[in-house]
Formats: structure tokens, C-alpha cells, sequence
């Protein structure tokens, strides 16, 4: 069996490291340069870059951070926030990120999926989603969180997989931010739907939570930031729980 990967998400605002609940009441949480190279030492088997405004201010993600951050890390860095074409995705790949995250582009233009696909391969190619619950049902978000679409989450992530996707990011907007767990039902339901990886991500609070995506999830990596930032789990030491748990983790 593969090993589960353990992810740091730095959510970025005018350059700095934020975190908030439910993806509002934002607050800072640190430098993000200084995290990145904190979380490479720690462990960390990935990292998670999001410029959590660039869609919503109608910005390019910021390619000189994403530089820094990239010179100080060995490991896979993924990038997300304003992506809208081909030519957003070479400035970062040329500035260090090994693949990028689309989000609110890709429910726009689909085609976008199938054109980064084709341009730098499915693996470099991680489709966000970020889900809310309407009458007990899962649909896609986008704009942060902020517009509600008629998108079936299930469904648009078969459909992204069809596209190209590489991976999907599924974040759970009912529990982002709370650290009560997270999404377990619908990560394992898409997980067990789709032929590529799912990172599950939102509601991250205690080591238990990580155990239980990936053993009742189905998950193949979870994402966190707040309890990682403000030293409340330890790489680490998760890392030894789960193994101390059968999941396969690297140690």
C-alpha cells in the first residue's frame, strides 16, 4: 500500500500566512518562508500553497513568494489561487512549483483541466474542491467559499478525473477551520468513486481525525494548517501514531 502523505497548507494573504474558520475571521500565522522550511524539517511529505484572495481580488498568485519558498524546501509544492491559463501555470512551474491547484477556473472553464493536462501532465494537476452542504447534499463551492453552485461534488469530481485531473484537494467548508473532523462520508465516497488520489482537507483537530480519514475516509493524504502552525500537532509525532496505527506513513 502506498503511503498515506501528510500535507502543511500555507493560506496566503497580502504575503503573509493566514487562517481563519469557515474560511472567514482571518487571522496571522506566520511567515510563510519560515514555515515552509519548519514543515520540510519536520516531515511534511508535501506542501500546500493557496492564495486564498487571488480570486476574489482578481490577482496572479504570487509567483516571487512562490520562488523563495521553493528555494528553501525539497519537497513536492503545490500552488494554487488565480490560475486562469496555460501561460499562469508556466510563471510558476519557472518560479518552483511542482504542480498547481485550480479551483474556481476549472468550474468556469472545465476546459482548463484538459489543457493544463495536456501541457504539463496529470500529475502536476491538483483540481480544489471545495464542498458545502444544501439540504444534504454536497455541492461545489467556489470564490473562497463564497458562491454556491449546482454542482453535484460527487459528480464534478468524476468529471475532472475524466478531464486530466491528477488529484483531487476536497475541502469541506462544514468543517474548515472547526477541528472537529474531518468530512469522512463524502472522502470516502469519492475516494472509492475515483481512479486518482484525494486529498482530504477541513476540520483537522487531533491525530484521531488524521487516523480516521485515512483508515474510514478512504483518503490517500490529509491536509492541514492551524493545528501545524501554531505547534499543536507535531509532524512527527503524528507521523508515529499512525504508524503506531498500521497506516502507512513515511518515518
Amino acid at each position: 500500500m502506498l503511503a498515506k502523505r501528510i500535507i502543511p497548507c500555507l493560506d496566503i494573504k497580502d504575503g503573509q500566512t493566514v487562517k481563519g474558520t469557515n474560511f472567514i475571521n482571518l487571522r496571522h500565522a506566520g511567515d510563510p518562508v519560515e514555515l515552509a522550511m519548519r514543515y520540510c524539517t519536520e516531515g511534511a511529505d508535501e506542501l500546500v500553497f493557496l492564495d486564498i484572495t487571488a480570486t476574489v481580488d482578481k490577482r496572479k498568485t504570487l509567483s516571487e513568494l512562490v520562488r523563495k519558498i521553493a528555494t528553501h524546501i525539497n519537497i513536492p509544492f503545490t500552488v494554487g489561487g488565480g490560475i486562469n491559463s496555460v501561460e499562469d501555470v508556466s510563471v510558476l512551474m519557472e518560479n518552483g512549483a511542482d504542480k498547481i491547484s485550480v479551483n474556481t477556473s476549472a468550474v468556469k472553464n472545465p476546459q482548463l483541466v484538459s489543457d493544463l493536462a495536456k501541457n504539463f501532465g496529470s500529475q502536476c494537476v491538483v483540481v480544489a474542491i471545495d464542498i458545502k452542504l444544501f439540504d444534504g447534499v454536497w455541492k461545489v463551492v467556489t470564490h473562497g467559499g463564497r458562491t454556491a453552485t449546482e454542482l453535484n461534488a460527487t459528480e464534478w469530481a468524476k468529471e475532472v478525473s475524466r478531464l486530466g485531473a491528477g488529484e483531487i484537494l476536497l475541502t469541506s467548508m462544514e468543517n474548515d477551520g472547526t477541528k472537529n473532523g474531518f468530512a469522512i462520508d463524502i472522502t470516502r465516497a469519492i475516494s472509492e468513486t475515483l481512479p486518482i488520489p484525494v486529498i482530504a482537507s477541513g476540520g483537522a483537530g487531533s491525530m484521531e481525525h488524521f487516523r480516521d480519514v485515512f483508515q474510514k475516509g478512504a483518503a490517500d493524504a490529509a491536509l492541514a494548517a492551524s493545528i501545524f502552525h501554531f505547534r499543536e500537532i507535531e509532524i512527527g509525532t503524528l507521523k508515529n501514531y499512525l504508524n503506531n496505527n498500521q497506516i502507512p506513513v513515511r518515518l
